[in-house]
């Protein structure tokens, strides 16, 4: 008597789900590039507003103020006509500082990096790895917040800033005190200008920047 066989299942090839990780799109190679691109162009839209250089030191035009509200209306309107100039005078004080203290440079810049690829356009599905440890992105961000503390706090790059950004605004506020501005065309000034030194400029370039760099940090994190 023959025995039976036992019954033949059927055998479906099953695939495997992809890795998470393939699942993630990397980062674009020219994410860096774009952002890069953007910082600049604002840049450059910033220094198409800028005043002549004529009308900034113009001898025939300068005259000690009578009072101290005469010298802060003064400012006031000098910094809403001459704004880009100003923002551009201290950047060049801020540089040269930075440049004639090469260690603090260094420091700043390599900070600056740290933040650019450990962080903010360092994929997702890639950890960092320090030392054989894994960290995840709250301890690679606390780490870079610990870092970034120390680097300004306790190191000369804060006080080579701080001292730059002084320097620099006690200029501005020494020209904008003596400069006359009844000869200025203030009604080209847009109205959003009084709103604060530096306020406007600042706040209008860190909105480009934040809106263009918002999708390449996107793309990164996800």
């Amino acid at each position: 008597m023959s025995s039976q066989s036992p019954p033949v299942l059927p055998i479906t090839n099953q695939q495997q789900p992809p890795a998470a990780a393939a699942s993630q799109p990397p980062l674009p190679p020219h994410a860096l590039r774009a952002f890069l691109n953007n910082i600049t162009e604002s840049v450059r839209n910033g220094f198409a507003q800028r005043r002549p250089f004529s009308e900034l030191i113009d001898r025939s035009a300068f005259s000690k103020p009578e009072s101290i509200s005469e010298a802060t209306t003064r400012i006031r309107k000098n910094y809403s006509y001459f704004r880009i100039n100003y923002l551009t005078a201290i950047s060049v004080i801020l540089a040269f500082s930075l440049l004639s203290h090469p260690f603090s440079l260094l420091l700043l810049l390599g900070l600056l990096c740290s933040w650019l690829f450990l962080y903010l356009f360092r994929a997702s599905d890639q950890p960092l790895v320090l030392f054989g440890r894994t960290y995840s992105d709250r301890e690679t961000l606390g780490i870079l917040i610990a870092l970034s503390v120390f680097v300004v706090f306790l190191t000369s790059v804060g006080s080579v800033i701080i001292s730059a950004l002084l320097v620099g605004v006690g200029i501005v506020c020494a020209h904008g005190a003596f400069r006359v501005p009844e000869d200025l065309f203030l009604d080209d000034v847009p109205e959003n200008a009084n709103t604060g030194f530096l306020s406007s400029f600042l706040g209008s370039a860190a909105s480009n920047v934040v809106s263009s760099a918002a999708p390449l940090v996107a793309a990164a994190r996800v």
